[in-house]
């Protein structure tokens, strides 16, 4: 019998790594995990997970008993996603659960969906144990569903109501396998839930500063961090960055967050980390809208959070994230439309619009991976702009890159991952929409948003093969969906590090 392990606890919140935080609103159970590969014990409830395959089996000896036969005919039960049926004192056990998971017995993605449809019904049960039999299914993946679809962010709460711990013990025919397999799954759950912690947390709560020590947490986990304070961004002459963060008490910074698990030369991640978005003077005008701001630096909590998942799988990678820190804000020392600033890299930027921030400070950050690092390959990801959620929504990251092979293994890892890319266009006939009179570049578009900021950021690439990640609309959820609830998703941990495991030399 093996219960999980605790990595680790959140620099401002009492937070096991592994343990699961409080669930949804809708789903406030906090789940532990047991593996054991006896039989069922009969006093348990027992959770049956069955795919369409199974059921049209018959594969499994209680599909067999009449009671269970009676209640899949009666309720139509086909094993599809999503279906339950609870029945009572069936063979001698308490409760049985029938748990539809899908058809051709499920690929990760669709059983971590069909895990996250239980804690719902686990949460109004109010049942504090229950046993899993996953029969020849993926239990990993399911219990992964479990774990994400049972986070929830009440820390800021003063009265915030404990939540329900369910132990849920699995049976498995191959303990030390499944227990592998939950290990590196639940360290990316991990990396994911470090992301949801730092997107949810309002600007109060998170200035760049304060981000920087949430990155220093994992040098107990064997990562190189790296801070760049005011000081240290001048010096570099990173003026983009320096320009859009002197507006605020709270001054920017640049971490560099590097879990180096092989000798290969890395590959480079860039988030960008407006910890707040007033807009600067392009003030931001709808209520709605600026509430959300404090989302803002979703790209550097994925950045962060995919290095924190490699670093508890103990990937063999090399792996860089360089993120970019700062709060937009308006006051006597902001920078101002008409503005004309210098990046590190050393083109000039007419600034057309302060509220187009996001690409200055990756600008910056894009520079300085490509001067200390060298990567193979860089991907930028970024909360970036409004016309991406315009064309995609929250259904689709906005994928841009102009190299093919880049852009593939990305698609496929979005796939793998269900966090899914649909790539737009990127050229050089946006070029003559970023002209200006008086600089290098305007930081606008006249016409286009989506693809100007790309191609903007395609500036500042170099000869390195770049992609750029536009996460606007994925960052938060307004519902609870699969397995994310409503609140911050960490959209980006999950596929940067699928692709980041495919660079394995």
């Amino acid at each position: 019998m093996s219960k999980r392990p605790s990595f680790a606890k959140s620099r401002w919140f009492a937070l096991s790594v592994l343990a699961v935080l409080p669930a949804a609103v809708s789903a406030a159970i906090n789940p532990s995990f047991v593996f054991k590969s006896a039989p069922a014990v009969n006093s348990q409830p027992l959770i049956l997970a069955l795919s369409k395959e199974d059921v049209q089996a018959g594969s499994h000896a209680l599909l067999q008993d009449a009671q269970v036969k009676a209640a899949i005919n009666a309720e139509l039960f086909d094993g599809t996603s999503g279906q339950l049926i609870k029945l009572y004192h069936v063979a001698g056990y308490p409760q049985v659960w029938l748990a539809g998971v899908g058809g051709a017995n499920g690929d990760k993605t669709a059983l971590s969906k069909a895990g996250a449809a239980l804690v719902p019904a686990l949460d109004s049960s109010k049942l504090t144990a229950v046993t899993l039999d996953a029969g020849q299914l993926n239990a990993s993946a399911l219990l992964y569903g479990i774990s994400l679809r049972a986070y929830h962010f009440d820390q800021l709460k003063s009265k915030a109501k404990p939540a329900t711990a369910v132990t849920i013990t699995t049976l498995t025919q191959d303990q030390a396998s499944l227990e592998q397999q939950h290990q590196q799954q639940q360290a990316l759950a991990a990396g994911v839930m470090l992301a949801r912690d730092l997107t949810n947390l309002p600007a109060g709560h998170l200035s760049p500063e304060q981000f920087a020590g949430f990155a220093r947490e994992l040098k107990q986990h064997g990562v190189k961090v790296t801070v760049l304070d005011e000081k240290a961004i001048d010096k570099q002459g990173m003026g983009a960055l320096s320009a859009v963060g002197r507006g605020s008490a709270r001054t920017p910074r640049l971490v560099i967050a590097h879990w180096q698990g092989s000798q290969a030369a890395p590959v480079a991640i860039i988030g960008k980390g407006i910890t707040f978005d007033t807009g600067g003077y392009n003030l931001k005008t709808d209520g709605d809208s600026i509430v959300r701001m404090t989302s803002d630096m979703g790209g550097a909590a994925a950045a962060l959070g995919t290095i924190k998942a490699l670093a508890l799988q103990k990937a063999p990678v090399n792996v860089v994230a360089v993120m970019a820190m700062a709060e937009n804000m308006i006051s006597d020392r902001a920078y101002l439309p008409g503005d004309v600033i210098k990046t590190a890299q050393g083109l000039t930027v007419q600034i057309t619009n302060t509220d187009a921030e996001g690409r200055l400070v990756l600008a910056d950050a894009m520079w300085y991976a490509r001067q200390q690092y060298q990567p193979t390959a860089m991907v930028d990801i970024a909360t970036l702009t409004g016309s991406k959620v315009g064309a995609l929504g929250s259904y689709y990251a906005g994928l841009f890159s102009e190299n093919d092979q880049l852009v593939n293994q990305l698609t496929q890892a979005g796939q793998r991952s269900g966090e899914a890319l649909w790539r737009l266009p990127l050229n050089d006939q946006f070029a003559s929409e970023l002209k200006s009179e008086v600089a290098d570049l305007r930081n606008t578009g006249k016409t286009t948003g989506a693809s100007t900021a790309a191609w903007f950021l395609k500036q500042f690439a170099g000869d390195t093969p770049w992609a750029h990640l536009d996460i606007a609309g994925n960052a938060l959820s307004s519902t609870d969906k699969g397995i994310t609830p409503a609140g911050a998703t960490g959209f980006g941990v999950q596929l940067l590090t699928d692709w980041s495991l495919q660079q394995q030399r």
